[in-house]
């Protein structure tokens, strides 16, 4: 992709409120070939908000790295892109796939998809004025219109570098079965590489999807929460527990250093609901590893989960 070398063909989504850069980090050194920011709103960008340096921070192990703005106006998006290109990225995405409600219905995410004259503007404009290649993320669009084809080669035509699609359209969110056709019949329609996202929880799930559409590469996101290990080629039975210990300790040490100790820990027990399955466990076990306790007392309680994984 235009000068950008990537190796590997494997990729963690971006997430709101999970790919940050604790968990993006770790992803990487586990075997995703690239990383991906939270999106970020344009006015956000645009205001300099003290968020930013958290949301835009990476260390340059995690390279390729891609920033991801969303906004629904072609001109303040090109602003809050060349901002943005200031903090050093190598590839700026645009946001058209975020199906919430909050950002859709005002016109961003996969609320764009409704504008294809104001897509092809957004690319057309950046492509014309960044250093650093430009790409998109989709969706299939809404259920009354999946123009998700019309929007690839708008990409395409305006300079765009990458399309990643999930499978799914706005309504399903994150419901329903992703349309792997969908992806194929994208892959066949432009020259740029495209990456497939949706339905990948397991090692076979990648093969099957590059097999299945063609894709150049695989996208995941809910699936890598629950097993990050996905990355090296591992399904979560397959990860021995000392292994989960070591990356469990590791993510937990991240959070700490990056936010301080009292959030750092408060953020991490949303991944150990995943990571450690507790969704198996009691809903008393459950609220027990949730609730806040001292990092000393938090490890002591993982121990006893590690026991159970042994």
């Amino acid at each position: 992709m235009r000068d950008i070398p990537i190796y590997g063909d494997v990729i963690l989504a971006p997430m709101d409120g999970y790919s940050d850069w604790p968990f993006r980090s770790l992803c990487r050194a586990l075997g995703s070939a690239m990383s991906y920011t939270e999106f970020v709103k344009v006015e956000k960008i645009l205001s300099g908000a003290n968020s930013l340096r958290k949301k835009f921070h990476f260390e340059a192990a995690e390279r390729p790295v891609t920033f991801q703005p969303y906004g629904d106006d072609p001109d303040l998006i090109l602003e809050a892109a060349l901002r943005a290109q200031e903090w050093g990225p190598d590839i700026i995405d645009i946001n058209m796939g975020c199906p919430a409600k909050s950002v859709a219905d005002r016109g961003a995410g996969v609320g764009m998809m409704r504008s294809p004259l104001k897509i092809a503007r957004t690319f057309r404009k950046l492509t014309a004025a960044l250093e650093v290649p430009v790409t998109g993320k989709i969706r299939l669009g809404w259920d009354e219109n999946q123009n998700y084809k019309l929007i690839a080669r708008i990409v395409e035509e305006n300079g765009g570098s990458l399309i990643a699609l999930h499978g799914r359209t706005k309504e399903q969110s994150y419901s329903g079965r992703a349309n792997w056709d969908a992806v194929a019949e994208v892959k066949a329609a432009v020259k740029i590489p495209v990456i497939g996202s949706g339905d990948v929880r397991r090692v076979a799930d990648i093969e099957q999807m590059k097999d299945y559409t063609g894709s150049d590469a695989v996208m995941i996101g809910r699936g890598a929460l629950a097993n990050p290990w996905l990355f090296s080629g591992l399904d979560r039975e397959q990860v021995p527990a000392e292994q989960v210990r070591k990356t469990v300790d590791m993510h937990l040490e991240k959070n700490i250093q990056f936010y301080g100790e009292e959030n750092g820990q408060r953020l991490f027990r949303k991944y150990a609901v995943q990571y450690l399955l507790l969704r198996s466990l009691t809903r008393e076990t459950r609220k027990d590893i949730l609730r806040h306790r001292p990092t000393g007392e938090f490890l002591a309680l993982l121990d006893r989960v590690y026991a159970t994984l042994g």
